[in-house]
């Protein structure tokens, strides 16, 4: 398994064990064949997120198991999580909004099917629309998530249709541990329940697993973290993905708001802070690179992470549409988004160099405003999300992303929403914006929170490497004390859209 993790899947570097690979690999970090798979996949690729988006289509509404944590709900437009659809398609729909939305969007490179359901509990539906899309838009990568129970039996079918990429959501390698969280099964013509049904569904995802890492394909591994339940175990889990041969794993909160009406929610199982998520993605870290960018996608997203396009293309929109997909219009396209994706890199190495003889101990967290391309481009009132990084003398690193309610609510700022996004971001020093409003920031000044505008529209991870040496600068003249922040809550619930 160690040689198959090496070769296929997450190779190792130095006698730390932590992965070469991961999110936040370059093209120097990985054999060309990978970075080739990985370059402008925004999931597979935390660079690429900020630059490439990718789309959902729900197409494969029956599941084989039943998570506490899930409730598919259809036609909810206001809900931003796995499950969560407005319209179930076709096949033949599918194709044509893929089409539809790639002549829309150039910079759209994937083409995931993740439910409502599973995909591989309804595989001639899945099957058929890959089929479709790789004769009409060839230069679209096909990207798969399951929940693993069927995986087995139909990897030689991934492998036939070049679905180079696949996520397989694992939340547990303990059978006592999965019963607290699957109540049930079913396989073969049989609902399983209990250990029994957890003991089942550990064996079929890890020999997928490693079926899979040995044709080269990539796989990331979705968990999600549940206090009490599996949050210490997931250490376990990191380790036996990362053995067989996974490229990623991505540690996510549990979403368990009770109008959700999910068994979690219900029973009043809560999620993690933000500092427990981050703490549990840090320890795991140390045996293979984490995905943190991760936006737990409804079932039929579209567009670059954070943002969702679907109401755009609606079937009934999507029908009346002229099509015209120009793959080489496409290709040029996506020349100019490398041009300026490479900008990016050179500008934070610059700025990286000047870091170089900086002896400072202090790592601190800030938070940004952003519309994608990797810069500070996003008004404070409009900001549905923030993208969080983590600052020391070794640079700025990203470590995830807090949804907020929007404060500006058609001209003016709604303070509740204010007072969420302070808690969401309340573990920051700083935040990055376009532009902010006079009342807002003398409201996060109050909290602790600085409010940083004079890097509008530059490059994040540059912006904020010189915002962090002037702050290291500050300290040692005296003129702030540095001081830990406290913890910050996840946002649950937050709309996809203005309403």
């Amino acid at each position: 398994m160690q040689k198959v993790a090496e070769s296929k899947g997450c190779g190792t570097t130095g006698g730390s064990g932590k992965a070469s690979c991961g999110s936040a690999a370059g093209s120097g970090d990985l054999p060309p064949e990978i970075w080739e798979k990985v370059k402008n996949h925004p999931c597979y690729s935390e660079e690429a997120h900020h630059h490439y988006a990718r789309m959902h289509v729900a197409v494969a509404p029956a599941c084989n198991i039943q998570c506490n944590y899930c409730n598919r709900k259809y036609d909810c437009a206001n809900e931003s999580r796995p499950g969560v659809v407005s319209e179930k398609l076709t096949p033949e729909q599918a194709a044509r909004k893929v089409l539809a939305v790639a002549s829309t969007i150039p910079q759209m490179t994937v083409l995931g099917i993740a439910g409502p359901g599973d995909p591989l509990a309804n595989p001639a539906k899945t099957f058929k629309t890959f089929e479709l899309i790789s004769k009409t838009a060839p230069d679209i990568k096909l990207c798969l998530s399951t929940n693993g129970l069927a995986l087995p039996d139909h990897v030689d079918t991934i492998a036939r249709y070049n679905i180079d990429h696949v996520t397989i959501t694992i939340n547990m390698i303990d059978p006592e541990i999965g019963a607290q969280i699957y109540p049930w099964i079913f396989w073969n013509h049989k609902r399983y329940t209990g250990v029994e049904a957890a003991k089942l569904l550990t064996e079929h995802q890890l020999r997928g697993l490693e079926m899979l890492t040995e044709r080269g394909i990539l796989c990331k591994i979705n968990s999600v973290m549940i206090p009490g339940i599996n949050d210490k175990h997931l250490v376990e889990v990191n380790k036996a993905v990362k053995s067989r041969g996974a490229f990623l794993h991505n540690i996510m909160p549990l979403i368990s708001a009770p109008e959700h009406g999910t068994v979690f929610g219900l029973n009043g199982q809560r999620g993690p802070s933000a500092q427990e998520l981050k703490a549990l993605q840090d320890s795991c870290e140390g045996e293979m690179n984490m995905m943190r960018h991760c936006r737990q996608c409804r079932a039929d997203a579209v567009g670059l992470l954070g943002e969702d396009r679907s109401a755009e293309f609606t079937t009934d929109k999507i029908m009346e549409m002229e099509i015209n997909y120009d793959l080489e219009g496409r290709q040029a396209y996506q020349a100019l988004v490398e041009q300026e994706r490479i900008a990016k890199v050179e500008a934070k190495q610059e700025e990286l160099a000047t870091l170089a003889g900086e002896a400072s101990d202090i790592t601190l967290l800030v938070a940004v405003a952003t519309r994608g391309s990797g810069l500070i481009n996003e008004h404070f009132g409009h900001a549905k999300e923030f993208q969080v990084y983590e600052l020391s003398t070794r640079g700025a690193k990203f470590v995830g992303h807090r949804r907020v309610d929007l404060y500006c609510q058609g001209g003016y700022g709604e303070e509740e929403s204010l007072e969420t996004i302070i808690r969401a971001i309340n573990d920051c020093h700083a935040v990055f914006v376009a532009k902010i409003g006079g009342c807002p920031k003398g409201d996060l000044i109050k909290a602790g929170i600085e409010p940083v505008d004079e890097f509008a529209h530059e490059f994040i991870e540059k912006s904020a490497i010189t915002w962090f040496k002037s702050y290291l600068e500050k300290v040692r003249s005296g003129e702030i004390t540095h001081a830990e922040r406290g913890d910050a809550a996840i946002r649950q619930g937050a709309l996809i859209a203005a309403a």
